[in-house]
């Protein structure tokens, strides 16, 4: 297994502090990973993607989406009504699961549906007026604005 130091990270930046983590959660995550249930991951426009889990044998009452501290928490709980039944061959796994997906700022879930025996998320990113580019005028040379006050040298 890799060891990255991120000490020099923490010490040149300010404000970072969370790419770091981030970064930290992958590679640990990396070494116990598990792969069920499978799911994919697809770009659906400049600032939409859709998450599709493969959750045959759940019904839409043994599924939860969760989203809280800036993560997706998606559950499955297989009802009790399972036990009762005896199987000659068991094929589909229908185990509880939870899977996390950390989200990005601004990034939201708009919608789920649950079709085929596939769990589909859709999440966009909706970034706040104040942070998007936006253009400045610039005023001629000879209009001066009445509220600002000229600024007079010191020395």
């Amino acid at each position: 297994m890799r060891s990255f130091d991120l000490t020099p990270l923490y010490r040149a930046t300010v404000g970072f502090d969370q790419i770091a983590d981030l970064m930290d959660r992958a590679i640990s995550s990396d070494a116990g990973t598990n792969n069920y249930p499978p799911y994919n991951i697809e770009k659906t426009a400049d600032d939409g993607w859709r998450i599709s889990i493969a959750v045959a044998g759940f019904s839409d009452d043994d599924l939860a989406i969760e989203v809280k501290d800036r993560a997706l928490h998606v559950t499955a709980r297989k009802a009790e009504d399972e036990a009762q039944r005896k199987y000659l061959h068991r094929g589909i796994a229908t185990r509880a699961f939870e899977r996390r997906f950390h989200l990005a700022d601004h990034v939201r879930v708009t919608g789920a549906s649950h079709e085929n025996g596939m769990l589909h998320i859709d999440l966009t990113r909706e970034v706040p007026e104040a942070l998007k580019p936006r253009r400045i005028e610039i005023a001629a040379g000879g209009k001066k604005d009445a509220n600002l006050v000229d600024a007079k040298s010191v020395n």
